[in-house]
């Protein structure tokens, strides 16, 4: 149930559930081996410290304030000491190199930045004297800083000390400063992840933050006993959507993980009730079960490949609204007691009710098989710009091929060229600073996606692809690289893939190995190697990627068809600027990078 709807900004939201929550466990949190508890009414006292702190220290209504680190309790509480500050908050990629750091804290003229460590905290050294509009840098986890001296770097705690002595001088302050936050008021600021160039600053106001937190658990109710876990990168609108604004919505329960290479063991402990990954997670999920069966006795396997069977009949009656047949049901029964409750229990998936998979494409083959296994996973569509969702699948209509259907409250056509049109009290303000980029995607109150679909008469979506990555081929053709890309990425062998051809007399496609499901191809076929490079020449796992391409080509008209691939020779690092921090492929740089093995293939 929903927190009533007079409540229209962040803060507000944030107070109504404290007052209906209080003493309830808020989030938690894992350190030395063992579980801890934050209470909403503990979540309230420290962010009342933290605005009050930042109000004192000079963090007025309309300012920015920037945070960098790992998923945590600090992480947030400093976001919404922000914004009960009257101030916007913006989020840094944990991962990002120094001078990625340095362009969003400069560009969003950040007042304030909190920033998790020391490892963070030497990125700002980078650039500190160029940082002039900072008034104070806060860290929240000082170990191997004791000795460290600068006058704008406090400790968080030394932020809530100053935090409660203003409230001793004025105990209004923290009320009043929420008094002044209007709904139409900058809430975040997200950066986009810069897919096509520089970062841009997408400004989401109170109201496009709490209508989203309303949208997205009601549209598939979400209760205050519910369970999620934060692990995606908090400044990510995707996470935020779980972490914080369904969150003080509903009052469910929030777990942090303890690190970022912790997620499969943490879900297994949490077994979270809701749950939501990049495409990404949910295939090496997907690929993890693979390996594990292969290994299996050949009688497990043999259980397993008929369950499965069974499992994937009755998932695609029901993702095409067709009956299933009594003896389908029962034999499903039997599938799921003997097989797929074991499976979901040894990842943590057992009391997930529903599971989302978001910011980038899914293969559908991925997801027929978690719905098969009984895990309802679905797709969701949207971007930053609608603050995060358009369209949704809901619980029990699921169709297959497509992303759902509009969310309560928000209207989608399709424009004449096929692109995708948004309009809901979800589309965001514009671009920080940038006029042009907003003119061009907010036209008439329509958000333009740059993504080609078409709708059915149930008003399902279905995506095609990229606007600007549609394929024209020396024919004139036109093909939609995305279809095929996902196609390629069902198998257990490709990690990812980018099809290329634009202006050229055929398609061609860089591959991307998944590294763990081909090295146990290589052991289990004894095929000598030492480096990933040296796999990804090896005459045997190129035939062995030949195979999944010409699987995909029987599928595909004669000019869809992939005529060359070649592998890539490394693996794609976000450090080299080649993937997203949610692991999407930065299309234009790996054409730049390896346009001499594009060449090659021409």
């Amino acid at each position: 149930m929903a927190i009533a709807t007079e409540t229209h900004t962040v803060p507000s939201l944030f107070l109504a559930a404290v007052k209906r929550f209080g003493g309830r466990t808020a989030m938690r949190y894992k350190a030395y081996g063992l579980w801890h508890d934050i209470s909403w009414n503990a979540y309230l006292q420290t962010v009342k410290e933290t605005a009050c702190g930042l109000a004192a220290m000079g963090l007025e209504k309309g300012d920015v304030a920037a945070i960098i680190g790992d998923n945590c309790p600090e992480w947030v509480f400093a976001d919404m000491g922000i914004q009960c500050c009257g101030a916007a908050a913006t989020g840094v990629y944990a991962t990002n190199a120094w001078p990625q750091v340095e362009y969003v804290v400069t560009h969003s003229e950040a007042k304030f930045f909190f920033v998790e460590n020391e490892e963070q905290l030497d990125k700002f050294l980078m650039f500190k004297e160029r940082a002039t509009h900072l008034k104070k840098v806060i860290v929240w986890d000082t170990k191997g800083l004791r000795h460290f001296q600068d006058p704008m770097v406090i400790s968080f705690e030394a932020l809530r000390q100053a935090g409660k002595k203003a409230m001793e001088t004025d105990p209004e302050l923290f009320a009043s400063r929420i008094r002044t936050i209007s709904p139409e008021d900058l809430s975040v600021l997200i950066y986009t992840s810069g897919t096509t160039g520089l970062p841009k600053g997408a400004m989401l106001t109170h109201r496009n933050c709490v209508w989203m937190g309303h949208a997205i658990t009601t549209d598939n109710p979400m209760t205050p006993a519910d369970e999620v876990l934060s692990f995606l990168p908090l400044c990510h609108i995707f996470e935020q959507l779980f972490t914080v604004l369904g969150h003080i919505t509903c009052g469910y329960t929030v777990n942090f993980i303890e690190r970022p290479d912790t997620v499969a063991e943490n879900m297994q402990e949490v077994s979270p009730t809701v749950g939501h990954a990049v495409p990404r997670i949910w295939e090496k999920y997907y690929s993890a079960i693979q390996i594990r069966m292969s290994d299996a006795t050949g009688f497990k396997r043999a259980v397993y490949g008929a369950a499965l069977k069974i499992g994937k009949k009755r998932a695609t009656l029901k993702m095409h609204f067709q009956r299933v047949p009594v003896l389908l049901t029962f034999l499903y029964g039997l599938a799921y007691w003997a097989v797929f409750r074991k499976l979901k229990e040894r990842m943590g998936f057992d009391r997930i009710r529903i599971a989302y998979s978001g910011a980038a494409p899914i293969a559908p083959d991925i997801l027929l098989f978690f719905q098969s296994i009984g895990v309802n996973l679905i797709e969701g569509y949207g971007q930053t710009e609608g603050t995060g969702v358009t369209t949704l699948s809901r619980i029990g209509r699921v169709k297959f091929g497509t992303v759902g259907q509009p969310l309560t409250g928000a209207r989608v056509k399709i424009a004449e060229d096929g692109e995708i049109l948004v309009k809901s009290p979800g589309v965001f303000k514009g671009y920080f600073k940038n006029p042009e980029a907003t003119a061009e995607t907010l036209k008439d109150g329509w958000l333009h996606s740059g993504d080609v679909g078409e709708m059915d008469e149930d008003e399902f979506l279905k995506i095609t692809d990229r606007k600007k990555d549609i394929i024209v081929t020396a024919g004139g053709k036109n093909i939609t690289p995305q279809y095929i890309e996902n196609q390629l990425k069902t198998s257990i062998y490709i990690n990812d893939a980018v099809v290329v051809g634009d202006r050229r007399k055929y398609l061609t496609c860089l591959i991307m190995i998944d590294e763990d499901n081909v090295v146990k191809y290589a052991q289990d076929h004894k095929i000598q190697f030492s480096t990933y490079k040296d796999l990804t020449v090896h005459p045997e796992i190129n035939r062995l990627i030949q195979e999944a391409v010409d699987t995909v080509n029987q599928g595909l008209s004669r000019v869809e068809q992939i005529k060359k691939f070649a592998i890539l020779p490394k693996k794609l690092y976000e450090e080299d600027g080649e993937v997203t921090p949610t692991m999407k492929v930065k299309r234009k740089r790996i054409n730049e990078a390896f346009s001499d093995l594009i060449e090659s293939m021409y």
